[in-house]
């Protein structure tokens, strides 16, 4: 199974879901559930937490930016990710899962789309950080500027 055809909407992941189906799910089991982020938001460097995660190839990466489904479906996912993000606030403490996702999502936006889009995600997120006034580790932010290449100060 191809991350590629996974995010054109040709076939399903490796558990058998197709990307139409994990964008319906609801917060509780995008909470509980491990093993999607790495497709929604594929990179070019293995998972340190999902094993069995697609890793994209130069080629695989060609064709997602080429495609206009991946595209479109890479970007309902950022749009779901970030409605799950202003509608829960558990993330929004010194160190949770949630940050890797959130570094994550940020590189592959940018790998797969555009810096710009990365910035727009990152400003997003960044806003519902200082409106809960929560401290979330430094090194944690840090890598979500580094994910957008922008230089973090505390």
């Amino acid at each position: 199974m191809s991350v590629v055809q996974f995010l054109t909407g040709e076939s399903a992941d490796a558990h058998g879901r197709r990307i139409t189906e994990v964008l319906l799910q609801n917060d509780q089991w995008l909470e509980r559930e491990h093993n999607y982020i790495q497709w929604l938001f594929p990179l070019l460097d293995e998972s340190a937490q999902v094993h069995d995660a697609p890793v994209l190839s130069q080629e695989d990466v060609t064709l997602l930016r080429a495609s206009s489904e991946a595209q479109s479906n890479q970007q309902a996912a950022v749009e779901r990710m970030l409605q799950f993000y202003t509608d829960n606030t558990h993330w929004l403490t010194e160190t949770d899962h949630n940050h890797l996702r959130i570094t994550r999502i940020l590189k592959s936006i940018r790998l797969l789309q555009s810096l710009e889009a990365a910035e727009v995600v990152y400003n997003i997120l960044m806003e519902q950080v200082r409106q809960a006034d929560k401290l979330i580790a430094a090194k944690n932010v840090a890598f979500w500027t580094d994910a957008v290449g922008l230089s973090y100060k505390p």
